[in-house]
Order: C-alpha cells, then structure tokens, then sequence
C-alpha cells in the first residue's frame, strides 16, 4: 500500500498547529516503520519534518496547478493520500483520501481575526456563514479526520459531512530531556496561545487581582498591538502580566517547567495541546470547565467557570496545598501518556489499510 502524506503545510520557520500536527503524525510513521511518501512545496519544510523520509517536491496546494494534482498522484501509484487540512485537489483521483478538519471553532465563533486586511475578513465571514464550501472539501474526501471527539461531534452537529468521521489525536512533540519539572520553581501563570476572542484572555488578566502579588501571569504569543492595548487595559494596579509577544519552543518549555501551572480560560478549542505538554512535563492545569478540556485533561486538571475570574484565582490557590498538588500531578501524566504521536499514527494507518482493503 503505497501512502503519501500532503506536508505542504509545514512552516519553513516555525510550527504552527497544523504544521506541527503534520510533522508529528509523519513522526509517528517513522517510529512504526510504516513507509510513507510525503509531499512538500519547498525543500526548506524538510528541515523541519522527520529526517529520512521520502519525499516528493510538488506545487503549493493554492496554485493552480493544484487542479492536477490527483492525476500526478495516480501516476506515481497512491492507494491513500492523506491530508493534515481539507485543502488538496481532488479532479479525476484514483486513490482513497482523507483530510483533516481540526475543529469548528469558526462557525461557532465567526468573528475574523483583525490582523486580516477588510477584504480578507469579508471572505472569512462568509465562508463560515455559508457551509457549503466546506462540505464541498469535506464530501470530497473518503473519510474526514479530526483531533477529537468533542470536535467530531462538533463537525457532525454543523453537518459539514456526510463522509465517516475519524478521531486521530493530536499529541506532544517533547524530547525525553523536556518531560521533566525543572529544579526551579516560580510563581509564574503560563498561557500559550492566541488573543482571539474566544481564547477569552480577559479573564485570566482579571483573575490576577485575586491573587497574591508576587504571581505573574505570562501571554506567550505573538499579540497584535491594538489588541495589546486593549488587555493591558484591564490589568489592575499591582497586577504583574507580561506580554512575551512570541517565544521559541525552547523558551515556552523552559517557561513551561518553572511555571506554578498552565491555564486557559478558552471558550472553544479542538483540543488544547498546551495542556497535554504542561501534563507531560508535571505542571499542573487550570483551564475552563469545557467538554473537550474534560476530554484532553482527564482528572489531570483544575476546572473553572469560563466567565469567572474569581474561580479561575480560587483553583489556583489549591494549588498551594502539597499533597492536593501532587496527586494532580500524578493524574496529569496518566492522562498524558494516552496521547503519543506513535498511537496517532498507528490509528491513522489503520483506517487507511480499511480504506485501501475495502477499494
């Protein structure tokens, strides 16, 4: 069975999320000797893809060469091609595919991010308005994967597929030598993602003024200026927050293994890996009372109300309570260990060997 992995959505420089979802399904196929052919647009993707890998260099996935895209798949012989997004061309293809819809937080939170031009927030807005341009993608395709079941159901609620929808987790992508609390310990509240509003950042800086002085809530990301501003707006006096406005994945897990916890006061998310690489490391969680966080977290984490930054501070403070907090800790890196790049990936070659044994 020949397998070709569309990785043309790698970054050159750094991950993004379906760039380092990409990388590390390819990851898991290596670690299962499972022979996999990737594709790429630029020969600058691999250095940050899996050593030793085939790979064949095609056409950006938006140009128009795309249209042919199938007919040069069919010629090299592919019996499953696999997409880590919903965007590949599909005219005249011989092989089964699956692509990848990560979640629904844009139907369900249409409002464009602002770092877009007009023009570009107007498209955004109708093509979330308007689901017919997603189910065009998605019934494209054999089969659609996503990262959860909280998403799964999202997508089969939306009715965006009438194809079977599959659940390939996301995971870390952590080296042995990061999976460990590192011998100093700060008063240090992480947060690693972005300020759109649904990430719901407000209540975390909120939050802070119920905690003793000496926290400090860090915002990992990039964030643009306006939006800068509008949060350190609501920063109380006394209140430390500081805005890293980017870091690189050395320092985020250098943050990560000091850090009193991680937290997030999301409204909406696919999946939430921050929380699975503070679980790996031992740092203990405090994220909102959110299904899919129940489903990612387990009873590795501290819930609160998303709208209250009065029990976001109170879960914290549990944390200052030893035994409570190793016991969590505990729980974390049980519920950690269920998600692995190799466990993906050997899901994922299982419904590829259903697909290609049932053409």
């Amino acid at each position: 069975m020949n397998i070709y992995y569309d990785a043309r959505w790698t970054r050159t420089d750094f991950h993004d999320g379906i760039s380092r979802y990409g990388a590390g399904i390819i990851e898991g196929f290596k670690e299962n000797n499972i022979p996999i052919t990737i594709l790429i647009k630029d020969l600058r993707q691999l250095k940050m893809l899996p050593s030793n890998i085939p790979y064949l260099l095609v056409n950006e996935p938006l140009s128009i060469k795309e249209l042919f895209i199938a007919y040069k798949l069919n010629h090299l012989g592919a019996d499953v091609v696999v997409s880590p997004f919903q965007i590949i061309g599909t005219l005249g293809r011989k092989y089964k595919l699956i692509v990848t819809l990560h979640d629904t937080i844009f139907y369900l939170h249409p409002k464009a991010p602002t770092f877009l031009s007009l023009s570009q927030r107007i498209v955004w807005r109708l093509f979330h308005m308007a689901k017919w341009p997603q189910r065009l993608l998605l019934n494209n395709a054999d089969k659609v994967a996503t990262v959860s079941n909280y998403s799964k159901n999202s997508i089969s609620d939306l009715k965006l597929t009438k194809r079977e929808i599959v659940v390939i987790y996301n995971a870390p992508s952590l080296e042995q030598s990061q999976m460990q609390r590192g011998k100093e310990k700060t008063n240090n509240i992480i947060y690693m993602g972005s300020f759109m509003p649904y990430k719901n950042v407000e209540v975390l800086i909120k939050g802070m003024a119920f905690l003793p002085k000496d926290f400090t809530l860090h915002l990992l990301s990039k964030c643009m200026d306006d939006r800068m501003q509008e949060l350190k707006k609501l920063i109380e006096p006394g209140v430390k927050v500081v805005f890293h406005n980017g870091v690189s994945d050395e320092e985020y897990i250098k943050l990560l293994q000091s850090a009193y916890c991680l937290a997030s006061a999301s409204k909406e998310e696919g999946f939430g890996l921050p929380i699975i690489e503070a679980q790996t490391i031992g740092t203990p969680v405090v994220c909102s009372d959110m299904t899919i966080f129940h489903e990612v977290a387990g009873d590795g984490a501290l819930f609160f109300d998303f709208n209250s930054p009065k029990q976001f501070a109170d879960q914290v403070s549990k944390l200052q309570d030893p035994k409570f907090l190793q016991s969590l800790v505990d729980e974390g890196h049980k519920q950690a260990e269920k998600f692995t790049w190799k466990q993906s990936a050997k899901t994922l070659y299982k419904i590829c060997q259903d697909l290609y044994n049932n053409h």
